[in-house]
């Protein structure tokens, strides 16, 4: 029987989803990655447009494999609400990167309650520009994201498109957000910003949580040896 509370459709949890149209993400500086370039479990905070939060993001992952894989990992990142409760569960195996080979290419699947898939995120080859596909549960396509030609961002913000899948008009935009220059160039401690219409399904505003996070990690998280990767392909 349906919780009288909980609306029908929507997993526990994420009722809060269907009332905002956009999310703020900020992820947490570490200091003993900043000092000595260790890689830890990255953590972030996921807030409204008032800066109040209303998610915690943890990785789960392995040492050896933080250290050694680097951003292409294989990890989960568990997602909780307010009072621990998990809510999300994010699940990232191990890929390549490589313009020149399009295979292994990244994904994330995206659970709510965990254990329940509602949608994928998954790389699409292109030469020159990052390009993901967002699908719900049965894969089939909702939305793409379109990135720069370049995603560095020197002294500004970086945006990637959300779009319709049939048309390029936006409908949406996930940015990396410029974090002033000493926080960018001493930890990888990033910020973004997640638009989306009112209306669309709670379940893809959820994967298109999941979408920031694999961006993150693909264009924006620094390699072992302490270096910001600056590339269209990861």
């Amino acid at each position: 029987m349906e919780n009288a509370f909980q609306p029908a459709g929507v997993p526990p949890g994420l009722e809060y989803l269907t009332q905002i149209d956009q999310i703020l993400i900020h992820q947490k500086v570490e200091l003993l990655e900043a000092l000595t370039s260790f890689e830890t479990k990255n953590r972030y905070e996921i807030k409204n447009s008032l800066g109040q939060t209303i998610y915690t993001a943890k990785e789960d992952s392995n040492c050896c494999i933080r250290n050694c894989c680097g951003p292409n990992r294989m990890f989960e990142m568990k997602i909780k609400d307010h009072v621990g409760q998990e809510v999300m569960n994010l699940v990232k195996p191990f890929r390549c990167t490589s313009c020149f080979w399009p295979c292994c290419l990244q994904e994330m699947e995206v659970q709510s309650p965990s254990g329940t898939t509602i949608g994928y995120v998954v790389q699409n080859w292109h030469p020159f520009k990052p390009k993901l596909t967002i699908q719900n549960a049965f894969k089939d396509t909702v939305l793409r994201i379109t990135g720069p030609f370049c995603a560095c961002n020197c002294c500004g913000d970086v945006d990637f498109d959300v779009m319709g899948k049939d048309n390029d008009q936006p409908i949406g935009r996930i940015s990396k957000q410029w974090s002033g220059l000493i926080k960018e160039a001493f930890t990888d401690a990033d910020n973004f910003g997640i638009q989306f219409p009112m209306d669309l399904d709670v379940k893809i505003k959820a994967v298109l949580m999941g979408a920031c996070f694999l961006i993150d990690f693909m264009f924006f998280e620094k390699t072992g040896d302490g270096d910001q990767r600056c590339s269209v392909f990861g």
